[in-house]
């Protein structure tokens, strides 16, 4: 595959931009020109906020929603997607030819196949950049390649024992798998889209998968297709905090630049590995009863913690904080912030615990710097990734909800104490935090000839 100039094709939503964004930076690095494309709307925040980098040009393709998708009808916005963002993203391409601009690939990140059929249309090489663990990407393999009807069966199950064998993979039980396999997933278009996607895969003669991760973190699951070859240029996080290649490289993009110096300032008066650290991403939003259980958990375990709770939206809507009966209480304890650089509060040395969602970018900024985690996943690859935090990175412990879906104040209570407290379980859990932390740096030490090779 050539790399001289590069499209790079990303899903506009945070989770994907973030990693999409430090690959381009990587490229960069290594002399290669990258025009970054996605939805007109996001860009158009992106490009305010980001600085844009030497060696990087943005260009958008239309969602059919250029003026803000609403998040009501995911199925709906996956066809839109497809049809507009098809269309668009050819008409660059042809535009930028005529103009003596021309591309040597196209890098297609997750979710969105359809770019890598406009790839295919211009005889462009691809490859496909994989913004989750390769144990997920595997999971889906199987379940498209002869083992769709046990994971069914499994996933669909109500015993917890039953756990089900998968080539190269740990055993796996009901709610490890990927939300989007349950019976109960009510986002329809994600399934077949990742079908398609792992079938166009299938059409190339060498076909080129960029993981994100690195190789001593999963060396079985790297390996556990011989049809694909899976390479690791993990972790894609900001240089600043992983290599130092680029020491101004601290932020994404977006969102995520909006660092509070008031958060960072609580945190160098607070002892090391002392405070809990509580977030639950940009998309998940949780129920008042789940917020008020947290919230007593938090109390009962009387330790500070730094809580991102999102507004629920803009304007004069009411922000989810204002909703918690217990926030003067829980203000003399920890401070509660709107958002904040979470790559920049991970690596500070107060920091001892990250309670988390598990999306793949927190779960990888956190083993980079070392903060074993209480995994409370949501929806996605998450369940998979609180599977391996727990029982095959030993970095943290997993919540376990009661029979009404909710996770109880006595149970977070419990969770926390295991990970952050003096007890031989979490001591290990920091060994093996550190142990990570120090694995992931030596990979991105080991340079960037993994990425064009």
């Amino acid at each position: 595959m050539v790399y001289r100039h590069v499209l790079s094709v990303s899903f506009p939503g945070q989770g994907h931009i973030n990693p999409s964004l430090q690959f381009a930076k990587r490229l960069i690095r290594l002399g290669v020109r990258v025009t970054f494309a996605t939805s007109v709307f996001v860009l158009r925040q992106l490009i305010t906020q980001f600085p844009t980098p030497d060696g990087m040009s943005f260009a958008t393709f239309s969602d059919g929603y250029d003026d803000g998708y609403n998040g009501d009808d995911l199925d709906h916005y996956m066809n839109e997607l497809k049809h507009h963002g098809s269309r668009t993203l050819c008409d660059f391409i042809v535009s930028s030819a005529k103009e003596g601009r021309t591309f040597s690939s196209l890098i297609c990140a997750t979710i969105v196949p359809w770019a890598a059929e406009v790839a295919r249309e211009f005889h462009l090489p691809t490859a496909l950049l994989w913004i989750q663990p390769a144990t997920v990407f595997d999971i889906y393999y199987y379940y498209f390649n002869g083992y769709g009807d046990l994971i069914r069966r499994s996933s669909g199950s109500n015993d917890p024992l039953r756990t089900v064998e998968l080539p190269g993979l740990p055993l796996l039980a009901a709610r490890d798998f990927p939300s989007f396999l349950d019976a109960s997933n009510k986002y329809r278009s994600v399934i077949p889209t990742l079908q398609e996607q792992l079938a166009g895969l299938e059409k190339e003669s060498n076909p080129k998968i960029l993981a994100n991760t690195f190789d001593a973190l999963e060396p079985e699951a790297l390996r556990a297709i011989e049809r694909f070859n899976l390479i690791a240029i993990g972790p894609l996080i900001p240089s600043a905090f992983l290599d130092g290649k680029d020491p101004l490289d601290t932020s994404y993009g977006g969102d995520l630049l909006q660092g509070s110096k008031d958060s960072i300032e609580w945190l160098n008066s607070k002892p090391e590995s002392s405070v809990i650290y509580i977030s639950f991403g940009s998309i998940s939003v949780l129920s008042k009863q789940q917020l008020e259980e947290i919230a007593r958990g938090l109390l009962n375990i009387g330790r500070p913690f730094l809580w991102v709770i999102r507004a629920k939206g803009t304007g004069e809507e009411e922000k989810e904080e204002h909703m918690l009966s217990c926030r003067e209480e829980l203000e003399h304890q920890g401070i509660i912030v709107p958002w904040c650089s979470q790559v920049e509060v991970l690596s500070h040395p107060s920091v001892g615990c990250f309670f988390s969602h598990c999306g793949w970018n927190s779960t990888t900024e956190s083993l980079v710097s070392g903060v074993p985690m209480v995994a409370f996943p949501q929806w996605s690859d998450q369940q998979t990734n609180a599977k391996l935090i727990e029982d095959v990175w030993r970095t943290g412990v997993r919540v376990t909800a009661n029979k009404d879906g909710i996770v109880d104040g006595h149970e977070i209570k419990r969770c926390l104490e295991l990970v952050i407290g003096s007890g031989e379980r979490g001591d290990e859990m920091r060994r093996n935090a550190k142990k990570w932390k120090e694995l992931a740096r030596e990979a991105a030490k080991e340079g960037d000839e993994r990425v064009i090779k």
